[in-house]
């Protein structure tokens, strides 16, 4: 059985089917692949996947029963690199282990950054209390109106605003006087209480009036356009009516301040006309208490209606003197010298010209009494100095009247843009904005104390 097998082996190498040539006995050596071709699969095959796997994976090209011809030993190639089929996988380039600064920057910064964050965003979001903010806005304004002679000359006053008022007013807003008038209105340390546990955006019960200011300018914000003299207001309380109760107070008393403004401008710009017009009356009043205590002293009330009744006097005195002359030659042409009626001719010359004498010496000189001349010179020296002082003082009031009424054309007033508003939402604090910049700020502040302490041990 083992013979016949042998030579149906044998007959199936000396004789193929149809005839063809018979094979050859032994197998000659096949060339030798390339080194990439198809012969050097199986060994790297064999190489990755081991010996076993290499065989199950080789092609079943023969069958099972054929006998095994060696092939030709073939020539030595190229050597191949081997790569281990279980070897460790290798580390990753530029990879190394945490390093102690590594560990301690990491807990710098849950230490200096996460822990201050989360801290913040639980006191913002579990213990801060809400507020609600009301907004006011508003500018000073100064009507210039003009004169009839301006409006004439077509120079005409326009409303415009004053940047002065307004500065004197933004500080005034901000100031402890403006807290105290406040205060003393709607009780702040009641409204700005803590009606829960917050420290930050309350006030303590034992506040002090710099604690209530300083309180006060975190909680009223106040923003100023110099450019167009335009205050606005946003005051901040727990509750909507406390927002707009506070907005409306400091209209008010912003308005009653530039009412004080406009009274103090008014009275500066007419306190020098009112010196004026107060001296002038003085010295009027001096005048004619001087002119009436002469007229009592001297008992003359008009000493130049008095002049001229002694001017008539004395002219009367003249005309009869003159009349008697005249009959005295009329006399002296008719009788001599010895008529009785010539002595008497004589004799009334005589007196009439001693009465002319006796009246023209009272105007040099007088008996026991001051010269007429000189009662009538101190009368007309006090009767110009009273017209002086009458002058000045119509000049003086004419000027106070006009500074009165140019101070009134110069009229200022707080103009309310925007009335105060009532809240809905609670816009306050800003918990976002501020957990933001907290975030922003310390993380800055970390990054640059760790490169200083590291920068400090790589010097070391």
């Amino acid at each position: 059985m083992g013979g016949g097998m042998a030579g149906a082996g044998q007959g199936q190498n000396i004789a193929a089917p149809g005839g063809a040539k018979p094979a050859p006995r032994r197998a000659e050596a096949a060339p030798a692949m390339p080194q990439g071709g198809p012969a050097a699969a199986p060994r790297s095959t064999e190489l990755a996947l081991g010996p076993a796997q290499a065989v199950r994976s080789l092609p079943q090209t023969a069958p099972q029963t054929a006998p095994q011809t060696l092939p030709a030993p073939r020539p030595p190639g190229p050597p191949r690199p081997l790569q281990p089929a279980a070897a460790a996988p290798a580390a990753a380039p530029g990879s190394a282990r945490m390093q102690g600064r590594h560990r301690g920057a990491l807990a710098s910064f849950v230490l200096l950054v996460l822990l201050p964050l989360a801290a913040l965003a639980w006191y913002l979001w579990g213990v801060a209390e809400d507020q609600y903010a009301s907004v006011t806005s508003f500018s000073v304004r100064r009507e210039d109106q003009a004169s009839p002679m301006q409006l004439l000359g077509g120079f005409a006053g326009l409303s415009s605003g004053s940047s002065s008022d307004t500065d004197i007013l933004y500080e005034f807003i901000r100031s402890q006087d403006m807290v105290a008038r406040i205060d003393a209105r709607l009780n702040l340390r009641g409204m700005y209480g803590r009606p829960g546990p917050d420290p930050v955006f309350t006030l303590p019960a034992d506040a002090t009036v710099e604690d209530l200011r300083d309180h006060w300018q975190r909680m009223v914000r106040i923003s100023y356009d110099q450019g167009d003299g335009i205050i606005e207001v946003t005051a901040l309380a727990f509750t909507p009516e406390g927002a707009q109760q506070l907005a409306g107070a400091i209209l008010e008393e912003s308005t009653a301040m530039i009412n004080e403004l406009s009274a103090a401008a008014r009275a500066d710009a007419t306190r020098h006309a009112q010196e004026e017009l107060d001296r002038a009356m003085v010295r009027l009043q001096a005048a004619r208490a001087a002119l009436t205590a002469f007229r009592s002293t001297h008992q003359i009330v008009d000493p130049e209606a008095d002049l001229q009744s002694r001017m008539g006097v004395i002219d009367r005195l003249n005309t009869q003197l003159a009349e008697a002359l005249v009959e005295l030659d009329m006399l002296l042409q008719d009788t001599g010298a010895g008529d009785p009626r010539v002595r008497l001719r004589r004799d009334k010359i005589a007196v009439i010209e001693a009465r002319i004498a006796a009246e023209r010496s009272k105007f040099s000189s007088g008996s026991g009494a001051e010269a007429y001349a000189t009662v009538v010179g101190e009368f007309e020296r006090l009767t110009v100095e009273r017209e002086f002082a009458e002058q000045a003082y119509l000049s003086a009031l004419a000027a106070h009247d006009a500074a009165r009424a140019e101070a009134q054309r110069q009229s200022r007033y707080l103009a309310a843009h925007v009335r105060p508003t009532l809240a809905q939402t609670a816009e306050y604090p800003q918990r976002l904005r501020i957990t933001a910049l907290a975030g922003l700020f310390l993380l800055l502040g970390w990054s640059v104390l760790t490169l200083i302490a590291w920068s400090v041990r790589d010097r070391r």
